[in-house]
């Protein structure tokens, strides 16, 4: 049977809720085969982040250069990327092989708070990542870093979604889930903005809600829908995610990824 194939470059997360195991789960869930590159391992849970190990540039590229010249992935979804030398063999690995649709979600906070992203590798992946990538997915914090401007209101999530499309030449869904009154993501495409309006679910655990919506987005553009068409599938697929209230950990906890299971 031949099935969707969709690639993850990511970290992992020890306690299962975000990174590479929220991908594949998600993946999973959406019926596509999930393959996975590692970039570093983390020591973490729902309260924190409390250690990370990066791996070795060439490693990362030796697990790209065995995923691409095997089972060919249908879409790439990149998460973590914490240090320069992986960003940049990663943009290698990426051209070398003629890699798309990537989707990029620009991983520089975890949901508690902890940064992820060293300040000297976000030049490199602004400079290498974004310009490979179909779609940007940063939320209100990184489209602030990304545009330059605060972002208080829907007018400015335009105005950053605007600014980070044109600076990259790549569609851009900026997300509004850190705004408290609404789940609103707007998306700059070619110039055009379209919001898409999500149900604000009262759950306060949300470890790796970034993490699962950009990958159930590689999900739908693997299976041949529109940027428009993936969006839609995957806040759907999320917000259910969601609403199944799995409660588990001492913070902010993980989603049930397999609720539909």
């Amino acid at each position: 049977m031949k099935r969707k194939t969709v690639l993850t470059i990511a970290g992992s997360d020890s306690s299962g809720g975000a990174g590479i195991q929220a991908d594949l789960k998600t993946m999973t869930a959406l019926g596509v085969y999930g393959m996975s590159v590692i970039t570093a391992l983390t020591a973490q849970n729902t309260t924190g982040v409390y250690g990370i190990l990066d791996a070795d540039p060439e490693f990362v590229a030796k697990q790209m250069d065995c995923v691409f010249t095997d089972i060919f992935p249908d879409a790439v979804k990149i998460g973590m990327v914490s240090q320069p030398g992986i960003i940049q063999v990663i943009a290698e690995k990426l051209k070398e092989y003629q890699a798309h649709p990537v989707v990029l979600d620009p991983v520089m906070v975890s949901t508690s708070g902890s940064r992820l992203l060293k300040e000297e590798a976000m030049d490199t992946l602004c400079t290498l990542l974004l310009p490979l990538s179909a779609l940007a997915t940063p939320n209100i914090p990184e489209a602030e870093i990304l545009s330059g401007i605060s972002i208080h209101n829907k007018e400015q999530m335009e105005e950053a979604a605007r600014i980070i499309s044109q600076k990259y030449q790549g569609a851009v869904l900026v997300k509004g889930g850190h705004q408290t009154e609404d789940a609103d993501d707007v998306l700059c495409q070619d110039g055009k903005l379209l919001w898409f309006h999500g149900r604000r679910i009262h759950n306060p655990n949300t470890h790796g809600t970034g993490c699962t919506l950009s990958s159930a987005i590689a999900c739908g553009l693997a299976k041949g829908m529109t940027m428009e068409e993936s969006i839609r599938q995957a806040k759907e697929y999320l917000s259910g995610a969601l609403a199944a209230g799995l409660d588990l950990g001492k913070g902010s906890g993980p989603l049930d990824h397999c609720y539909r299971i």
